[in-house]
């Protein structure tokens, strides 16, 4: 299992969750976006919609139907009916369900930067998890060693 942290101090998960569901998409994996904020689900379904019109990425909103069709499914709960073997913490919220995907993104901001350490520290004495650290410098997102 790997675990990227995303320190997001440039742009709000709003504009990151779109880049991340669209690689996850090329690569081939379905993804589920995590926020038990309502509105901040509200934010990223527009964002999804809008970000890139060209490139559509097709996505549903839990609780709306055909959740198990969706590529990328946004969603309060972390329960992957859409097959989903990513799944985008875009609360910064760390859950221990995310073990059960081979990858999770914890995006996280200055006001869970002491959440996000801890739990790089408990990912971090676990032998089976990988764990990298990505931040945002110059625009791009780079990890920092």
């Amino acid at each position: 299992m790997r675990v990227d942290f995303y320190l997001l101090d440039a742009a709000p998960a709003e504009a990151v969750v779109p880049l991340l569901a669209r690689a996850a998409k090329q690569a081939g994996e379905r993804v589920l976006v995590v926020s038990d904020d309502a509105e901040q689900v509200a934010r990223i379904d527009k964002a999804l919609w809008e970000m890139a019109p060209e490139a559509f990425l097709a996505h549903g909103i839990a609780g709306e139907g055909h959740e198990a069709r969706q590529p990328v499914l946004v969603s309060g709960e972390i329960e992957p009916v859409n097959n989903a073997q990513f799944v985008i913490l875009a609360d910064g919220k760390w859950r221990d369900e995310s073990s059960r995907f081979a990858r999770t993104f914890l995006l996280f901001g200055e006001d869970r930067r002491q959440e996000a350490r801890d739990c790089w520290t408990m990912i971090g004495q676990n032998d089976a998890m990988e764990r990298h650290f990505w931040k945002q410098e110059g625009g791009k997102w780079r990890e920092m060693g």
